[in-house]
């Protein structure tokens, strides 16, 4: 059955998901369901404590079992140690068939592909996956499917009751010995616990794992002791150094800088560039640049941003910090000088759910004027591809790019038109993780190319004439003439993960890969 972008569903996947094909960006507005809730077990007795020895104690009291979902948060991003430590017990305890629900996984938790071959981890939910995980799950080893959803996405499978989480860890830098959690104040910050809120809701156990316990009450909470059943007490729950690893850098790279210079040319030349306009980037080095630019731009011309939102990086803190920005919202921090910013008055945390789940009564990304995102791959559709590599394997993240290009007034995708010697702008994106109808304008390195569906928006650049523009199919013709067209990816006919829309409906499958050499 073929979905709202084109693209084939197999009836053996709508029926073993119970799932719909993705229909469209609002398909599902106003559709009222019933929130899901897990059991609640009072605790009366002033004598309980939450402290456990270990792990292994934490387990056996939350009842851990074959079969079980087990959650997680990526805070610590390639710094993360909670997911590897809690995994290896469970596997020393013999349990097998677990769920992993976490919210991203990456290479720090590589150490987890043997069990996924050994059958301790058959079913894997995430935005997404990088590292040794994503080849395995893209070379078939996993038993059950991949499911990635974005941020807002994920929320939503759990207040819907969709996902059913038996025990969720948090990582948390500060804890007292009742479960008051705080992102900040310990060895291991990371800023926010934003992803966590959701699963201390919904989560039948939630077990606090700290490397700094605190005195009581460690306050003000980022999550309250009411909903942690257990405190467990570590040597080290993350490396901080770790969180800015990979995409949360700056960029000195010539081309990308260019990109980031028609970014802001296109922002600042649209008619949502006005006092107290809200704004988004992602963190990509093009992305990260173009705030620095819009920066000079806001002072030039006296205009101060509203708020800024989503995971934060230093140059939107700095924003913050010169007066710029009235308020932060904050759902991740980015690098390290996002966590430490984070004791500003007007830097404020706000649950993922909140940021974007489309579930709820409004989230903030609905607020949004502009965001800033990348993408692996664009096609002429303006179809974005940010999990699937041009050959098929696994090797990104949803994140919050489906909810924040459905949610702002303008979404701009930038991405360089060859990725290496492989075309980013292209007839057909590999899988698509975030519709067309939700982009605005794309920019590359070769021109900018603007969504037809946004006449208004094209008209007005044309008149300030401060980009060139090119239509979408002369990009990816640029591209194909350098490079050839690319020969399509040979996959296999085992549906390995699917791509969830925001609203649960399925937007893509991804298949096993053909004859893909991994290096050891």
């Amino acid at each position: 059955m073929k979905n709202a972008v084109g693209r084939e569903i197999p009836e053996e996947i709508l029926k073993a998901t119970g799932k719909e094909p993705f229909q469209g960006n609002h398909y599902k507005d106003g559709v009222p369901f019933r929130k899901a809730g897990p059991i609640v077990r009072p605790v009366m007795d002033n004598q309980h404590s939450k402290l456990v020895e270990n792990i292994h104690e934490a387990l056996v009291k939350c009842k851990a079992h074959s079969g079980m979902t087990v959650s997680f948060h990526h805070h610590f991003r390639e710094g993360d140690l909670i997911v590897c430590m809690v995994m290896k017990e469970i596997h020393k305890m013999g349990l097998k068939n677990i769920t992993l629900a976490a919210t991203s996984l990456g290479k720090a938790h590589d150490d987890l592909v043997p069990m996924i071959e050994d059958g301790t981890i058959t079913r894997i939910e995430a935005s997404g996956v990088r590292g040794k995980i994503g080849e395995a799950i893209s070379q078939g080893k996993l038993q059950g499917l991949a499911i990635m959803r974005s941020h807002g996405g994920r929320v939503r499978s759990l207040v819907t009751g969709e996902t059913k989480v038996d025990i969720a860890f948090v990582g948390a830098p500060t804890s007292d010995d009742y479960g008051n959690l705080r992102g900040i104040g310990g060895k291991t910050d990371c800023g926010v616990l934003s992803y966590s809120h959701v699963d201390g809701d919904q989560a039948e156990y939630v077990v606090a794992i700290t490397d700094c316990l605190v005195p009581f009450p460690n306050f003000p909470a980022h999550i309250s002791m009411t909903k942690v059943d257990y405190v467990c007490v570590v040597d080290a729950i993350g490396i901080p150094e770790k969180i800015a690893t990979g995409a949360a850098k700056p960029t000195t790279d010539q081309r990308k800088l260019m990109m980031a210079e028609y970014c802001t040319q296109v922002v600042v030349n649209t008619p949502y560039f006005k006092e107290g306009f809200s704004y988004q980037t992602g963190v990509g080095g093009a992305s990260i640049a173009s705030t620095i630019s819009l920066t000079k731009i806001m002072k030039e011309r006296g205009i101060k941003m509203g708020f800024g939102v989503g995971g934060l990086t230093k140059p939107m803190c700095d924003l913050l910090d010169q007066g710029l920005v009235r308020v932060l919202l904050d759902t991740q921090a980015f690098d390290l000088d996002a966590v430490s910013n984070v004791i500003n008055p007007a830097h404020h945390r706000i649950t993922a759910g909140a940021y974007a789940n489309p579930f709820n009564k409004g989230a903030f990304v609905n607020r949004l004027d502009y965001v800033i995102l990348a993408a692996l791959e664009v096609d002429v559709h303006f179809n974005c591809n940010v999990v699937v590599g041009s050959d098929g394997v696994i090797t990104g993240a949803q994140g919050g790019h489906p909810d924040t290009a459905q949610g702002a007034k303008c979404t701009i995708v930038i991405c360089p038109l060859l990725q290496g010697r492989i075309p980013a702008i292209c007839s057909d994106v590999t899988t698509v993780t975030t519709p067309g109808e939700s982009v605005d304008i794309v920019v590359t390195d070769y021109g900018v190319a603007v969504n037809p569906n946004r006449h208004d928006l094209l008209e007005v650049l044309k008149a300030a004439d401060c980009v060139p523009l090119r239509k979408i199919e002369e990009l990816r013709d640029t591209a194909y003439s350098i490079t050839g067209v690319p020969q399509p990816v040979e996959f296999g006919e085992r549906v390995v993960g699917i791509i969830e829309a925001r609203d649960g409906t399925i937007m893509d499958v991804v298949r096993e890969v053909k004859d893909v050499t991994f290096d050891s």
